[in-house]
């Protein structure tokens, strides 16, 4: 006789992070900011106090945008392994608007695109651990994120990406988003690009 092999299916849920999440969390916005948050982090760092310490504290608050109160976390089998950082951005004021000059130039070009979607319900983070990924996972969380927008009123939501990423962009176009604006970003050691950084939309369908 041959023996069949039996395939039990993976369980992929997506839950409210928790402050046990934080520095799962701080992990995954270090992979999807491709070196910036480390960087951003060790300059807050307390003497003794890793990069990762400093995300996981701050992923902690219950304030800030950086927070487990905005995050979502994909599971497989009750795993966390991936997260979604989202949450509605207001219309920039005429002060954060003068600020601009003052922004250090690597996030000024990211923080002029964030200005570029007022009222969208923006994904600042999309990642999952290495080893997790290409099972569906990205999916499952832009899917929870259109749900979120919903419920917090949003009409559309904004992601950026760089424009060094194709699979990045590829992941957003199958799901709906479009290439809407650009920057140049400016070169920096601590992350491998140096093209643009590219905001995409979508709507979402009532």
């Amino acid at each position: 006789m041959v023996a069949i092999a039996k395939t039990v299916a993976e369980r992929k849920d997506v839950r409210p992070a928790t402050v046990e999440d934080a520095a799962l969390m701080a992990e995954l916005i270090e992979i999807a900011g491709a070196g910036i948050p480390t960087y951003l982090w060790s300059t807050m760092a307390e003497p003794g106090e890793t990069p990762l310490e400093v995300g996981a504290r701050r992923a902690g608050r219950e304030t800030g945008s950086f927070s487990y109160t905005n995050a979502m976390m994909a599971t497989v089998d009750g795993k966390p392994v991936g997260m979604l950082l989202a949450y509605p951005l207001g219309t920039p004021s005429a002060q954060d608007v003068a600020e601009l000059d003052q922004t250090p130039p690597l996030f000024r070009p990211l923080v002029e695109l964030e200005h570029q979607a007022p009222g969208s319900f923006y994904i600042n983070a999309l990642a999952v651990l290495p080893g997790w990924r290409d099972r569906g996972l990205g999916g499952v969380l832009l899917d929870a994120g259109i749900e979120q927008a919903r419920a917090k009123g949003c009409t559309y939501l904004s992601v950026q990406a760089f424009s060094q990423n194709p699979d990045a962009i590829r992941l957003y176009q199958r799901h709906g988003y479009e290439i809407v604006d650009r920057r140049p970003i400016v070169a920096h050691p601590c992350y491998p690009y140096d093209e643009d950084a590219v905001l995409m939309t979508r709507e979402i369908e009532r």
